[in-house]
């Protein structure tokens, strides 16, 4: 399914034109090209959403003095409110004999759900660089917080203030850290509900797993934000000269800090003073990740990585929010063909936005876009499982 929503800007005319007279049966949201539905029998996904999640027909429109996919991104970091949350903090052993550490908001007195056995539970993943600190979990988990659910935030290997007892941390492309996450969410709570929601490269690895997993994901459903579907695409954007001075090297610098933090225990398997001159992320994944997790060049690991091709393996539903003027993801790279004939997947792709942005209204502090979509989301997807299951049951039978 591909859900283009109204925004006060359109997306590109001629990219929507294009869809829209090739694919009659899109259903298009601009300004300029009325809406089409697409045959319900094959698109229960799309109903649902319409039905259950109104946000995916609702206008954006971005903060007036705040237009551009840069400029959001930017500000988002510097405005955005950060909610008061509470975590309960558990670490958990790997196979390898390294550890994860999850942040709990555990909601012990939510109304809608006493019972702790049942409580339907939300699996945030942050971005690259991201824990459960960033404004934009925050925010999430409140949204969560508020409609009575369970929140569990997987900080990524180095990232969650824990030390590192082995000599590896993550990468996009290894899903081993996310299976042990909701392996270990499962057996503590096998009768609750479990929703996969990641951000960036969050999201990316969230797709990824899902891939991986198909029917046995564990997952009733997955939700990402600001995907980079492509990353050799990806770092094409961000090497372009001012993204490269405002995100790549700040990205770049962050990523070297967390290296030098585990110097320690990482310079066994990686030659950490030449890694921590890297200024872009391409040097840092040829110095770093792509030796660390034996791939033979960054360009592999890249392609290994990017979840667009991966898409036809999921099984679950999941949506999709991107903007097409994200800098860290080209909307040229938006996997618009496999949207369009996925029953399980929504891409849902706004004008604007930028990356992780989606600030709106004169002082966009507080709840925005994206947080509406969010809470709308998870609340659609724990309290009409049935109609939700519809989308998948669809896949299955197209692919028998």
């Amino acid at each position: 399914s591909l859900l283009i929503p109204h925004c006060f800007h359109p997306f590109p005319s001629s990219l929507s034109f294009s869809l829209c007279l090739s694919h009659p049966h899109l259903l298009l949201y601009t300004s300029l090209i009325s809406p089409f539905c697409l045959n319900t029998h094959i698109d229960a996904f799309r109903v649902f959403l319409q039905r259950h999640c109104p946000v995916v027909a609702e206008p954006f429109s971005p903060t007036p003095w705040c237009w551009g996919g840069r400029l959001q991104t930017l500000v988002r970091v510097l405005i955005k409110s950060s909610p008061q949350v509470d975590y309960r903090n558990e670490l958990i052993r790997t196979a390898d004999g390294g550890q994860i550490s999850l942040d709990w908001v555990d909601n012990g007195d939510s109304a809608a759900y006493p019972e702790c056995y049942s409580r339907p539970t939300v699996l945030i993943l942050p971005g690259l660089t991201g824990n459960s600190r960033q404004t934009y979990v925050l925010h999430a988990v409140s949204q969560a917080n508020r409609r009575g659910y369970r929140c569990v935030v997987f900080n990524n290997r180095g990232f969650g203030g824990e030390e590192l007892l082995t000599p590896m941390t993550f990468c996009a492309a290894d899903t081993s850290d996310l299976e042990r996450v909701v392996l270990h969410v499962r057996e503590l709570f096998p009768q609750a509900p479990l929703l996969g929601t990641g951000v960036s490269l969050g999201g990316m690895l969230l797709l990824n797993y899902l891939a991986r997993k198909g029917s046995e994901a564990g997952l009733v459903a997955g939700l990402t934000m600001s995907v980079s579907w492509d990353t050799l695409e990806s770092c094409a954007s961000l090497e372009q000269p001012i993204n490269r001075l405002i995100f790549n090297r700040h990205l770049a610098s962050n990523l070297c800090q967390a290296i030098n933090r585990h110097r320690k225990m990482l310079e066994t398997v990686v030659d950490v003073d030449h890694v921590l001159k890297a200024r872009t992320i391409r040097e840092f994944d040829e110095r770093y990740t792509s030796v660390l997790f034996g791939y033979k060049s960054c360009l592999d690991y890249y392609q290994e990585a990017s979840p667009n091709y991966k898409l036809p393996r999921t099984t679950v539903p999941i949506l999709c929010l991107n903007a097409a003027d994200d800098p860290f993801s080209p909307k040229h790279a938006l996997p618009v063909a496999l949207a369009k004939r996925l029953p399980n997947v929504a891409l849902l792709v706004t004008s604007h936005g930028g990356h992780i942005g989606y600030l709106e209204g004169l002082y966009p502090r507080g709840e925005g876009y994206m947080d509406r979509l969010f809470g709308q989301f998870i609340q659609a997807a724990f309290d009409h499982p049935g109609d939700l299951k519809g989308a998948c049951s669809i896949k299955e039978e197209l692919l028998d």
